[in-house]
């Protein structure tokens, strides 16, 4: 029999060990060989938790225990995560992992240590929630060069905007429902500043392409500026506004292009269905060519689903699975996303309408977008292909004429 330690026992925790024990004859099935949780890590006492001969306050005793063989880590953040994911895998215990800011951050370092002790670390949870991702982009897409990967990787942006497109809602009406159905934080920020997705696509693009992907070299924009406005110019172009998170490879300089914004997507396009608290995720491959994945990127049992996944794949493998990997880097291989050409959304208010002249002169001749009661003093339209160092230069000029920025959105 292999035995399970569950470190913390939150609303994903609590949903790993109900799916473990409601399904444990075909999880073990599945894994062929008999498991069972030993202990569930908690850092106080918590009458409300099941199983209470179970519970353990000293992570030292799971870590020093030889019968623990596999670590299922649900605590989040980095601290002490870090350190007790660290000790497991020295220790010689595989990991089962939902936690995107510690792969995002230190998913090189971990997977040389697990590597290095004949374990894994498997952290399909960390992206999507129970949709399945990680797994298929080294194993079934393994054949293939990832050309590009975007995707809606934030179910509670994903829904402010659903409501502000279908519902017209304003971004903090919006806010606040999804906080009263516990879509959303008291403390969105991680979520409305596009941190979360951020931390998604790096671990995507790492894996994709053999580099680790720091956060902190990725352009990262959030929903908070965006009005009811915008979303009617999106109609007008022909699309809606999501928050998609970007990564692409050069084929010619092997380098990549990260980008984390709000973007106008086209109605043709597959993200600009999915709505709600839903993801999807678009991978092209040179093989398959493009390929969705979607689903509840986030909750309690798909989360819980996911994670059994990889305690299942944890128990069943005789060494690392060396598919899963990837180098550390110093991110010289991550373009400067400011000398990108893309196409943008922009909406001006002028001083004085004759300053349409001026815009036409400087964005040689823009697709211009019109909304029900728009303002005489207000422009929007959609500029050629720009880099953002070029934009910059140019709302420069406009801003010394008077002319400000009410709204501004790539395309996607």
């Amino acid at each position: 029999m292999k035995k399970i330690a569950v470190l913390g026992c939150g609303t994903v925790g609590s949903g790993v060990v109900e799916v473990f024990y409601k399904n444990r004859a075909s999880i073990e099935r599945k894994a062929g060989c008999e498991l069972d949780i030993k202990y569930i890590y908690v850092r106080r006492p918590h009458p409300e938790i099941a199983y209470q001969d179970k519970l353990c306050f000293n992570f030292d005793t799971i870590a020093n225990d030889p019968e623990i063989n596999i670590v299922v880590e649900v605590m989040g953040g980095v601290d002490p995560a870090y350190r007790f994911v660290k000790t497991c895998l020295e220790n010689g215990k595989s990991v089962a992992t939902a936690n995107k800011e510690l792969i995002a951050k230190n998913g090189a370092e971990l997977l040389s240590i697990a590597k290095q002790h004949h374990v894994n670390i498997l952290f399909e949870a960390s992206v999507g929630g129970g949709i399945p991702i990680i797994r298929p982009l080294h194993q079934c897409l393994g054949a293939n060069e990832i050309d590009d990967i975007q995707g809606i990787l934030n179910g509670t942006t994903n829904f402010i905007l659903t409501k502000m497109i279908r519902e017209g809602m304003s971004f903090s009406d919006a806010l606040a429902l999804a906080q009263q159905l516990g879509y959303a934080e008291a403390d969105p920020t991680s979520d409305v500043e596009g941190i979360d997705a951020c931390r998604k696509i790096c671990i995507l693009a790492s894996l994709a392409y053999g580099r680790h992907v720091y956060p902190e070299y990725v352009h990262c924009e959030g929903i908070t500026k965006l009005t009811a406005e915008d979303v009617e110019y999106a109609k007008d172009w022909g699309g809606v506004i999501k928050l998609i998170a970007k990564a692409s490879r050069d084929p010619q300089t092997q380098k990549i292009s990260m980008l984390v914004a709000p973007m106008f997507v086209p109605f043709e396009s597959q993200l600009s269905s999915v709505d709600d608290v839903f993801n999807g995720i678009l991978v092209d491959g040179d093989a398959t060519g493009e390929v969705l994945f979607y689903g509840k990127g986030a909750g309690k049992l798909p989360t819980a689903s996911a994670v059994m996944s990889d305690v299942i794949d944890c128990a069943k493998a005789a060494d690392t699975i060396d598919t899963l990997y990837w180098e550390d880097s110093d991110n010289n291989f991550v373009e400067d996303w400011r000398t990108q050409p893309m196409q943008s959304y922009l909406r001006l208010q002028l001083q004085y309408r004759q300053q349409t002249a001026l815009i036409n002169e400087l964005f040689d001749t823009p697709v211009l977008l019109a909304r029900k009661s728009q303002p005489e003093t207000e422009i929007a339209f959609i500029t050629p292909p720009l880099t953002p160092l070029q934009l910059d230069e140019l709302l420069s000029r406009l801003s010394d004429e008077g002319i400000s920025v009410l709204g501004s959105v790539f395309l996607a």
